[in-house]
């Protein structure tokens, strides 16, 4: 993942920008593409970007306040928090106020639903994906994403981008972001969608990869919060010494902040990031990662050979359960991150979001809605 990146650029997922437009996205690209384009998108990660669009994602909770203070006879968590993870991703990435947790049937939950539904077509196509060289994929001019999938995001997305350049809308989300890089060539801290000449001084993005990766940021934060959510208050409601910790750190940091929920007041809350590595250590979103081997590779200190073209599988849920790194690694425990334990440690031993040049780039906005467990 990170000494020997140069053997193992690649996840080895298959993409076809032409017939598959939705599956030209960043996790997709290999070689000079993926450079190019992870170089332009990592300005809208930082730190700042993640400040300038917490407001919009703090907005989203109002309505899951709401549905559980009204709830006198419990809530399907699962279900729930599904629909607050399309809220808040749709808001952040599409700019569209979707309000799904009050209302479960719009189309952005059910095409969030539906692009994950893994049925016997999907499996064969997967099968496919694994064992036939994807040239030859192309050649048949294989799809993945799902058609009605692709025409729901493709119509929303270009619909919200024409409407924007129209009438130049400024919205503090990862769209405005995308705007810029796809109008200017690149991200600037001002509101304008184009420069003064209104011609981009470079090319950053078309419409298609612009579509692609506010899709794959979509499908990213959608299933992986609401499920890590759901892990992490089980075992908040497994181990309420724990969780009354938790509370008094919450009550604590909010007292310091008038009781308003800010980025800032998010940043102190390092118990909370410990209960969020720990529930991401234990039920990580990706139990496996996969590269492929662009060149042959030695082994160190062995004789093992890996050849050009050989997908490699990185077992996360394994080494997260290992005790060598984790003793009693089914045992919930926070501390486990505190900064003397993971001193203890080895390196590339949490790999929830990856490592190395590859991990996942919007691993701090995907995390941001995991902090609404108070």
């Amino acid at each position: 993942m990170q000494v020997d990146f140069q053997h193992f650029l690649s996840h080895g997922g298959y993409k076809d920008e032409e017939n598959d437009p939705l599956s030209g996205h960043l996790f997709n690209l290999d070689d000079v593409k993926w450079r190019n384009l992870r170089v332009k998108l990592t300005p809208t990660f930082t730190s700042g970007k993640m400040k300038m669009m917490f407001q919009t994602l703090a907005d989203c909770s109002v309505g899951l306040k709401d549905l559980i203070d009204e709830s006198s006879t419990g809530v399907d968590i699962k279900d729930v928090l599904s629909r607050f993870g399309t809220d808040v991703i749709s808001s952040v990435a599409f700019g569209l106020e979707c309000n799904s947790v009050k209302n479960p049937d719009v189309l952005f939950s059910y095409f969030g639903r539906r692009a994950l539904e893994i049925d016997i077509w999907d499996n064969i196509k997967i099968f496919m994906q694994v064992m036939l060289p994807h040239r030859l994929l192309k050649a048949m001019k294989h799809k993945f994403t799902k058609t009605d999938v692709e025409k729901f995001f493709m119509k929303v997305i270009r619909e919200t981008v024409e409407y924007r350049e129209k009438n130049n809308i400024y919205r503090k989300d990862f769209m405005h972001l995308l705007l810029q890089l796809k109008n200017r060539g690149t991200v600037t801290d001002d509101t304008s969608i184009t420069d003064e000449s209104g011609k981009p001084k470079e090319i950053a993005l078309n419409m298609n990869e612009l579509a692609a990766q506010a899709f794959v940021f979509f499908m990213a934060g959608y299933e992986t919060s609401s499920s890590t959510l759901s892990f992490a208050l089980y075992e908040l409601a497994t181990n309420p010494d724990i969780q009354e910790k938790l509370r008094d750190e919450i009550n604590s940091v909010l007292a310091n902040h008038e009781g308003q929920m800010t980025y800032d007041a998010m940043v102190e809350m390092t118990y909370m990031e410990k209960v969020i590595h720990e529930a991401l250590r234990k039920y990580p979103p990706l139990p496996i990662l996969t590269r492929l081997c662009t060149r042959d590779y030695i082994v160190p200190d062995t004789t093992i050979q890996i050849k050009k073209g050989v997908g490699v599988i990185i077992p996360v849920l394994g080494i997260h359960r290992d005790p060598e790194y984790y003793p009693n690694p089914e045992v919930f425990d926070p501390e486990r991150f505190n900064e003397e334990n993971k001193k203890l440690r080895p390196a590339f031993t949490w790999l929830p979001f990856g490592d190395g040049p590859r991990i996942c780039i919007g691993m701090h906005i995907i995390n941001l809605p995991l902090y609404y467990l108070n």
